[in-house]
């Protein structure tokens, strides 16, 4: 009997922790879809200042803080694996060296993720681990380095397997790449990159309905801002570079100067857990 109570207490935890996981998601898709007057948090290569950039350890950090959006990066393998690395190379992030195309999976898996230039016992995770662990917990934004179909295609149909469309964001450097990859998931949502008015016009033009487009203060101007806005598409802004330095120097200050670009309402950070708590400290954040 007193291990059935046992068993009994821990499935009940497990419920509970699922349960709160997938409320707390649920919440984020809340606020993305219908709450445009809240700012979402996207948190960098996940939440790596204390592990590993683009690491599960990173990622599970970042849901822990509450973060609306994990960013992170594919590539694709010598054998057709798709992994989670922002460089070309492995030099920097792992204790290995070479190039991420010119390697199989097994061979990346003889090396562990670095943190602050010293290893860890965290090694490269596939795209479908992240996935799975992602999965009911927060939205995706997918910064898709990999080349060629192969890997757009694998891409998709991982996304399609798992139904993880709704929380996910494939984010497109040239929004005239979004044909194609529709035809490969119909259900794909994009995040295009905007660098100019005619990119935000193409983008209007193309028919392809997008939630987010990510602009930058090139040329932003709260007039063309608004009209992005008025469509009911959300726009993402970086706090990455000057604002995160400004930051540095004075505590809100680069979060300050950021939003006084005040149509932005998806800010991606290096820092997640400081840009909650300011967010939060002014009712822009749940």
């Amino acid at each position: 009997m007193h291990y059935k109570r046992i068993i009994l207490s821990f499935t009940a935890l497990l419920v509970t922790i699922v349960v709160a996981a997938q409320s707390n998601l649920d919440s984020i898709l809340n606020d993305f879809y219908n709450r445009p007057d809240r700012v979402l948090v996207a948190a960098h290569r996940a939440a790596h200042t204390a592990y590993p950039e683009n690491s599960v350890a990173a990622m599970k950090e970042a849901i822990r803080l509450g973060v609306d959006i994990i960013e992170t990066d594919i590539r694709e393998t010598k054998d057709g694996v798709l992994i989670i690395m922002h460089d070309k190379t492995i030099d920097r992030t792992t204790t290995g060296k070479g190039l991420v195309a010119e390697k199989t999976y097994a061979e990346l898996q003889q090396f562990f993720l670095l943190h602050d230039g010293e290893p860890t016992s965290e090694k490269i995770p596939t795209f479908k681990e992240v996935l799975e662990l992602v999965k009911g917990k927060a939205m995706l934004d997918i910064d898709y380095k990999a080349d060629g179909k192969r890997a757009a295609k694998s891409t998709a149909r991982l996304l399609r397997k798992t139904k993880m469309e709704k929380q996910s964001l494939f984010f497109l450097y040239d929004y005239k790449d979004a044909p194609a990859l529709r035809r490969m998931n119909k259900k794909i949502q994009f995040m295009t990159r905007a660098y100019s008015k005619e990119d935000v016009d193409g983008i209007f033009n193309q028919g392809i309905e997008v939630p987010v487009i990510h602009a930058d203060d090139k040329f932003y101007s709260d007039s063309l801002m608004g009209v992005i806005r008025g469509k009911g598409i959300r726009l993402w802004m970086n706090a990455l570079g000057k604002y995160e330095k400004l930051e540095a120097e004075e505590k809100n200050s680069g979060f300050d100067a950021l939003l006084r670009m005040h149509h932005t309402n998806i800010i991606q950070t290096n820092f997640p857990e400081e840009l909650i708590a300011y967010l939060k400290a002014r009712g822009l954040h749940r």
